[in-house]
């Protein structure tokens, strides 16, 4: 019983993780990642379909993003999708790809970045302590209920405050690793 509820947790938990991470990459740094733009959602047909599904993405350069449209005719919808986007960058297209440099970030701009990463970093530790506040209180359940003794309802909860303070710290390796990229000059 308390395995299982360990290893749900250990699952939801990683999953916070893993969705932070996802997040962080698209936040730009100094440098051209595709990660930046791969998910900028672009009118493809009436539907928004993300840009990796629609253009290879490539770095020519350390400071500029190549995107080649699969399909010719989405290349008006891709420059569109940036222009209206809150990403900052101008597409320069030549009819057949569109090239896109990023600019160097100023002061400002690397420290709005570093609070976005603050905020994004919270939203993953307020997930993992909904899930060990979530997974305690069916622990709490089951212990009432008869399923758990009291002893190995204590231990359960030990192990999950542990497991969650263990998540919490790879949380915030996670944003000082970013922190140092985006500060990085």
């Amino acid at each position: 019983m308390i395995k299982d509820t360990l290893r749900e947790a250990v699952e939801k938990m990683q999953s916070a993780l893993d969705s932070l991470e996802e997040d962080l990459s698209a936040i730009r740094t100094g440098r051209a990642s595709p990660a930046l733009i791969e998910r900028l959602p672009v009118d493809y047909y009436g539907a928004n379909t993300p840009l990796i599904q629609l253009a290879s993405i490539s770095v020519p350069e350390p400071r500029q993003l190549l995107v080649r449209p699969f399909d010719p005719a989405t290349l008006k919808n891709i420059e569109r999708a940036f222009l209206v986007s809150d990403l900052g960058l101008t597409p320069n297209s030549d009819g057949k790809v569109i090239r896109l440099s990023l600019p160097q970030l100023t002061e400002e701009r690397r420290r709005e970045l570093v609070r976005m990463v603050n905020n994004r970093m919270e939203e993953a530790r307020v997930r993992i302590r909904n899930t060990r506040r979530d997974l305690i209180r069916d622990l709490r359940e089951f212990e009432k209920e008869g399923l758990l003794s009291e002893d190995d309802q204590a231990r359960g909860e030990k192990e999950l405050q542990e497991l969650t303070d263990k998540m919490i710290k790879k949380v915030d390796e996670i944003g000082a690793r970013k922190e140092t990229e985006i500060m990085e000059v």
